[in-house]
């Protein structure tokens, strides 16, 4: 449960091989891993920083009497001397309240005017209903034991941006779990992205060749050489790892507006052989040469120069040609586009063009052809990459599905 690169390596192969991995929940949780009656695997409540064994134990034991309906049902009935503020405050950042649909993850940490957060507010309402509860019942007077505490109200306020409520939930897990930051730019990496970070540990066999890598900056440090001038180092993540870039000279110079913490950013650059060292005559390390930077939301639009949607004789469909007239109008922009027509055997291929038509591509307009199962190429080319690392997960066996549960899930009955 603490080591969250083998945690991490989990979790991505029961996304390869198409098992989701639900975020914390106190209705269903345990405190491992565990697999809930639909096969998907729950994360454990013990994974989140903060929330040890007791904390879990309190939160189990007391669910056993039906599930919680709300945060006060929850403060109402978990034992204190086990489960403290920071615990609660850590599970609703990792989620684990978000089964309580009437109250965002940003609401918890709200604080009116009298400056209490909700959350506190709420702890503080269960614990008086547990001391009104215990003094009613050991009355002497043997009066009603009705406990009568009014519930906090919830308060409103903006919920917080998806960058802003991932990144909460890194904080307290050690991963996105919920989502990811990069996800808005899954287009943009499938179609314009060559490389994944981690492939970058080894620069050798790109010498040479022009690489296209996109991610979020993490960290950047602006620095000055003994000579004056000034370079930079910054760090860049995407899904599958991270990399440490470093801009010196005339890149400098060019690129060093783009960095920026927290933003999304599509690098193009070529892998160049290293410098030929004076006092050994031995070529140093390969180097990357910067040729383009863009803003990730920049790129589909900016980079696309044209798309062509293919189809088979026997695609085409009234309920096709609808789809195309409706999106085509909904989607109007500058993007010129073509209708390729193949035939059965492939061996014929027609294309159409329409110089007075064309789309403004974009992640709604992508995601409504990838509903439709509509074939298209942006700038007439197949997404390629230079390394392809990932497997079909329909090629993984029973074997290994069953290894990766076993690894993730404990017994908690």
């Amino acid at each position: 449960m603490n080591d969250i690169k083998q945690v991490t390596f989990f979790l991505e192969e029961c996304k390869r091989m198409g098992i989701k991995v639900l975020s914390p929940d106190v209705n269903e949780s345990f405190y491992k891993f565990t697999v809930n009656k639909n096969g998907d695997i729950r994360f454990g409540l013990g994974a989140i920083k903060g929330v040890g064994r007791n904390a879990v134990d309190t939160i189990v034991e007391h669910r056993k009497e039906g599930m919680y309906t709300s945060i006060f049902d929850v403060a109402k009935r978990v034992d204190y001397k086990n489960i403290n503020k920071k615990a609660f405050e850590n599970i609703a950042l990792a989620g684990g309240f978000d089964s309580f649909t009437k109250v965002h993850r940003a609401q918890y940490f709200h604080a009116e005017a009298d400056g209490i957060p909700f959350l506190e507010k709420a702890i503080r309402f269960g614990s008086k209903y547990q001391e009104s509860k215990n003094s009613a019942q050991m009355s002497l007077f043997g009066g009603s034991s009705e406990v009568d505490v009014p519930e906090p109200i919830v308060p409103n306020c903006e919920t917080w941006g998806n960058l802003e409520q991932l990144r909460r939930e890194k904080e307290v897990i050690g991963i996105y779990i919920s989502g990811h930051p990069l996800d808005e730019f899954k287009h943009v990496i499938r179609q314009y992205c060559n490389l994944s970070l981690n492939q970058l540990s080894d620069l050798k066999p790109f010498v040479n060749r022009e690489v296209n890598v996109a991610g979020m900056i993490t960290d950047v440090k602006h620095n000055t050489a003994k000579n004056g001038k000034g370079w930079a180092s910054f760090i860049m993540e995407d899904y599958d790892g991270a990399y440490e870039f470093r801009l010196f000279n005339e890149d400098y110079l060019k690129f060093r507006n783009y960095l920026i913490p927290s933003t999304f950013l599509f690098c193009k650059f070529k892998v160049e052989e290293g410098w030929v060292k004076k006092d050994t005559n031995e070529r140093g390390e390969p180097r990357i040469k910067f040729m383009e930077m863009v803003m990730m939301q920049d790129v589909l639009q900016k980079m696309t120069k044209k798309v062509a949607f293919e189809f088979g004789v026997n695609d085409i469909s009234e309920h096709t040609v609808h789809f195309f007239k409706e999106n085509i109008a909904k989607f109007s922009g500058n993007c010129p586009v073509i209708y390729r027509i193949k035939s059965a055997e492939e061996k014929i291929s027609i294309s159409m063009d329409n110089p007075n038509q064309g789309v403004r591509i974009s992640n709604e307009f992508l995601d409504a052809l990838d509903k439709e199962k509509i074939r298209y190429l942006l700038n007439e080319r197949e997404p390629k990459k230079l390394i392809d690392t990932k497997e079909d997960s329909k090629t993984v066996e029973t074997e290994e599905e069953e290894e990766i549960h076993e690894s993730l899930v404990d017994d908690n009955d």
